[in-house]
């Protein structure tokens, strides 16, 4: 997989990540901004979700490194059918880049979503999106 392109780098560079941190992905295929988050957060985690069987089978391809070290994980499932399996640790940052459930295209899947998506997260968890400079946070 090529590099990121220059938005997808300044996305990544302006998460607030940190290492050992559990980072959420939603719609993050093909995988390419979930390797450089993979690349930033050390012994963390990142799971990618995706509701596409496609986009997972690429993210999958392209990450199978990551995948291999156990730095990241990919699940099948729509953000707002998305919740903790019960051994999972909650995360501590979300974000997403072109999902219409968050941006505003799908206003009512997006309340599903972010209510789903508030209680994956630790209490001081926190959600970005694209469309800010480059990131707008999302208060849940």
């Amino acid at each position: 997989m090529s590099a990121l392109s220059p938005r997808l780098a300044a996305i990544v560079e302006a998460l607030p990540l940190r290492q050992g941190i559990r980072v959420l992905e939603i719609g993050g295929a093909p995988g390419a901004a979930a390797k450089a988050v993979a690349e930033r957060i050390g012994d963390g985690h990142i799971l990618v979700i995706d509701r596409s069987a496609t986009g997972v089978a690429q993210i999958r391809r392209n990450a199978a490194a990551d995948i291999e070290s156990g730095r990241l994980s990919t699940r099948q499932v729509a953000a707002e059918e998305f919740e903790l399996l019960p051994s999972e640790a909650p995360f501590d940052l979300a974000f997403a880049v072109r999902v219409g459930a968050l941006d505003g295209r799908h206003p009512e899947a997006g309340a599903i979503a972010k209510r789903r998506i508030a209680a994956a997260l630790t209490p001081n968890g926190r959600l970005f999106i694209d469309g800010g400079n480059p990131l707008r946070e999302i208060e849940l």
